[in-house]
C-alpha cells in the first residue's frame, strides 16, 4: 500500500490495494498514564507557549501521525463529510417510516413492528428472574390503571436523590419540573388522551444536547454561561410531543473528550454493575441511569463510539445511527462530521421506538445526503427471526481478538457460531486496510471539529477552567494545522473505498463493542483527573469506524466476563441500514441478552 525512501511516502490509490493481502496492523497511541501531580505538571507544561509545541510535536511523530498527515501523499481528494451512493436496493422485511410525519405517528406504527407484547410477562416484585421494564410495560401499567406517570414520578424523584452520595448521574435536575410533566401526562391517561406510547415514559438527556429549562454545559463548569438554552435540541422537541417526561441532564466526559466518563467537576457516575469501575463516555450518566433502572431509556451523542461504548460496559444497547439520519440543531456538537445523536434503552424494542420519534435529517442533509426513506424492521409476528432473512457477517478474525481479555472474544465469537449454526447467517472473513490511518482521521477530524466550535471561548480564556485533561488533549488539537485536517479527510475518503467494497460481500461488519470491559476506576483520578491512552486505546478500538465513515452502528449485550461485567457485541451497517443491524441485534438479544441485577439497582415501578 505505501511505497517511498527515507520521509517521502507515497500511497497507491486505494483502488490498486489488494485487499486479500491486508497485513492487520492498528497500531497503538503511546502516551504515559497520567494523573495526580503527572497530569498537573503536563497540563502546564504542554499549555506553555514554549514548551508546549515541543511536547505536541514530539507526541505527534512518536505516534507517526506527522509521518502519516505531513510526510505522506495521499493520491484520494478530500471527503469533508461521509458521503455514500443510494442503496441500490432497499433492505427486506421493513416498514417505511416517513420523516415529515408527526413523531408520534412514526411512533405508533414503530410500535406495531414489535412483536407480541404479554402483560404477564411484566416483572413484578414476585418475579424471580430479573428484567428491566420496557417502555410497552410502562404504557400497559399507565392505561390499565396499574400505576401513573404521578406515582412513578415520585419513585424516580426518590431514587435520583438516594444515589446522589453513590453515583452522580445528573448534572441538572428539578423535581418539581419532573411533577408537572409527570402530572401533565396522568391527566391526558385519565382523560384517554395519551399522546403516544411514550407518553410519561421517563427519560434523560446527555449534557451536550439542548433540553429547556436545563442548562447545557457539556461536563464543563461554565459553558452554559455563554450559551444559554432557549429551547429544546431538535431530537428533545420531537420526543416530547410524543408525551415524554424529561428528568434532566445526564453527567458526561467533560467536552465528550474521553471515553471512561470521569469528570472531577461534577463527579464521576459508577457502573451499576460494579461501583469501582467507569461507566464508559462520554455519555456516561445516560448510560448509567439506564441501566440503574430509573430511566428505561436517555439521549447521547456519539462521536467516537460515546453512546456504544457505555452502553456496552453498563450492560445496555446504544444506537449510533447513520451519519444525517438524526438533526444534531440544538446540541454543541453542531454542524460536525463525526458526531450523531441516538437513544440507549435497556431492550432493542425500546431503542426502536425512541429511533423512530427522534429521527429526520436537518434541512441541509436532507438536500446532500440524498437518503432513502427509513425503515424498521418488522418484528412482529413472522418477521421476528434473522432465519428468514440470513445474513453474511463480516468478521476481521485478528482484529476481532484483539482485546485485553479472552472473555470478550470468546463470548462474542460464540454469538457468531450460534448465528450461523442456528438463523442460517454466513460468517465472512474480511480484511480491513489501514485501520491505523483510520484513528488518525478520527482525531484530526473530531478534534479540529470541537477546537472550532469552542474557539472564542478557548481565546477568552476558559481553557484554565478545563479538566486537565481535557486542557492536554485540546491543546495537541491546536497543534494541528489545515493541512492535517485536509489529509485527514483524503484518508477519510480512501477508507470509505474500502468499505464499501467490502459491503459488496456482507450486510454487516461484526466486532466487539469495547476491546475491554469496565476498567477500574484509580481513586488519585477522582480529584484531578486521568489521561490514559492504553484504557482510551481499548474502549475505542472498534468504535471510530462508524464515526469517521458515517455508517450505522449498534452495542447489544451478550453476556458477562468472569468477574460478572457486561459485554457488548457492535454491529456495523451499511449507510442508512438501520433496520438490519436492529433486526439482528433483536434477535441476539432474545437468545443471549439475560440480564443480571446491577449492584445499583432503583425499582421504581415498585418503589424498592
Amino acid at each position: 500500500m505505501i511505497f517511498g525512501k527515507k520521509m517521502k511516502i507515497v500511497m497507491v490509490p486505494a483502488s490498486e490495494v489488494q485487499l486479500t493481502t491486508v497485513e492487520y496492523d492498528l497500531g497503538e497511541f503511546k502516551a504515559p498514564r497520567l494523573t495526580g501531580l503527572s497530569l498537573k505538571l503536563s497540563a502546564t507544561f504542554i499549555s506553555s507557549p514554549f514548551i508546549g509545541p515541543l511536547i505536541t510535536s514530539y507526541f505527534r511523530k512518536q505516534n507517526n501521525i506527522d509521518q502519516m498527515l505531513r510526510d505522506t501523499v495521499i493520491p484520494e481528494p478530500p471527503m469533508f463529510k461521509p458521503e455514500f451512493l443510494p442503496p441500490q436496493e432497499q433492505e427486506v422485511g421493513v416498514v417505511n417510516l416517513e420523516e415529515d410525519e408527526k413523531p408520534e405517528d412514526r411512533v405508533e406504527l414503530a410500535s406495531r413492528c414489535l412483536p407480541h407484547h404479554d402483560p404477564a410477562s411484566i416483572p413484578n416484585s414476585e418475579s424471580t428472574c430479573f428484567r428491566y421494564w420496557k417502555i410497552r410495560d410502562y404504557a400497559y401499567a399507565y392505561r390499565s390503571g396499574l400505576t401513573t406517570p404521578s406515582m412513578v414520578a415520585e419513585r424516580v424523584i426518590s431514587a435520583v436523590e438516594g444515589c446522589k452520595n453513590i453515583t452522580p448521574l445528573l448534572v441538572s435536575f428539578d423535581p418539581e419540573e419532573v411533577r408537572k410533566q409527570a402530572a401533565a401526562s396522568t391527566k391526558r391517561f385519565g382523560e384517554g388522551n395519551p399522546l403516544s406510547i411514550l407518553d410519561g415514559i421517563f427519560m434523560a438527556v446527555k449534557d451536550d444536547i439542548d433540553c429547556y429549562p436545563h442548562p447545557s454545559k457539556g461536563g464543563t463548569t461554565w459553558l452554559h454561561d455563554v450559551r444559554p438554552v432557549k429551547k429544546d435540541a431538535v431530537s428533545v422537541s420531537r420526543l416530547r410531543s410524543c408525551g415524554v417526561v424529561f428528568v434532566g441532564k445526564t453527567n458526561m466526559h467533560e467536552l465528550g473528550m474521553g471515553d471512561t466518563g470521569l469528570n472531577p467537576h461534577h463527579g464521576t457516575p459508577r457502573n451499576p454493575h460494579d461501583p469501582q469501575r467507569y461507566t464508559g463516555g462520554s455519555s456516561s450518566g445516560s448510560a448509567a441511569i439506564v441501566a440503574s433502572g430509573i430511566c428505561p431509556a436517555a439521549l447521547g451523542s456519539d462521536a467516537g463510539g460515546s453512546i456504544r461504548i457505555p452502553a456496552s460496559l453498563c450492560g445496555v444497547v446504544g444506537l449510533k445511527t447513520t451519519y444525517g439520519r438524526t438533526d444534531t440543531r440544538g446540541t454543541l456538537c453542531g454542524p460536525g462530521t463525526v458526531e450523531v445523536i441516538g437513544p440507549i434503552a435497556s431492550s432493542v424494542d425500546d431503542v426502536m421506538l425512541i429511533y423512530a420519534a427522534m429521527l429526520g435529517s436537518s434541512p441541509a442533509d436532507k438536500i446532500t445526503l440524498r437518503q432513502p426513506i427509513p425503515c424498521l424492521p418488522n418484528l412482529s409476528s413472522n418477521g421476528s427471526s434473522t432465519a428468514s432473512f440470513p445474513l453474511r457477517l463480516g468478521k476481521y478474525t485478528k482484529w476481532f481478538d484483539d482485546v485485553n481479555s479472552p472473555d470478550i472474544s470468546g463470548v462474542c465469537g460464540q454469538v457468531l457460531t450460534s448465528l450461523s449454526e442456528m438463523h442460517g447467517c454466513e460468517i465472512v472473513e474480511i480484511a480491513i486496510p489501514e485501520l491505523q490511518q483510520m484513528r488518525i482521521a478520527h482525531v484530526v477530524s473530531y478534534g479540529c471539529e470541537s477546537l472550532c466550535s469552542l474557539m472564542p471561548e478557548i481565546q477568552n480564556r476558559k481553557f484554565q477552567k478545563l479538566a486537565l485533561d481535557s486542557q492536554i488533549n485540546l491543546a495537541l488539537t491546536q497543534s494541528f494545522t489545515a493541512s492535517d485536517y485536509v489529509a485527514a479527510q483524503r484518508l477519510r475518503r480512501r477508507l470509505m473505498y474500502y468499505h464499501m467494497e467490502i459491503f459488496k460481500k456482507v450486510d454487516v461488519i461484526v466486532t466487539p463493542s469495547t476491546g475491554m470491559t469496565a476498567p477500574p476506576i484509580h481513586p488519585t483520578a477522582l480529584e484531578s483527573g486521568e489521561s490514559d491512552l492504553e484504557v482510551t486505546g481499548n474502549l475505542m478500538k472498534f468504535c471510530v469506524t462508524a464515526n469517521v465513515l458515517g455508517f450505522p452502528a449498534i452495542s447489544v449485550p451478550v453476556g458477562y466476563d468472569k468477574q460478572g461485567l457486561p459485554i457488548g457485541l457492535q454491529l456495523i451497517g451499511r449507510p442508512w441500514c438501520e433496520a438490519t443491524i436492529l433486526r439482528l441485534a433483536a434477535s441476539i438479544e432474545q437468545q443471549w441478552n439475560v440480564p443480571k441485577k446491577p449492584a445499583i439497582y432503583f425499582d421504581v415501578t415498585n418503589g424498592k
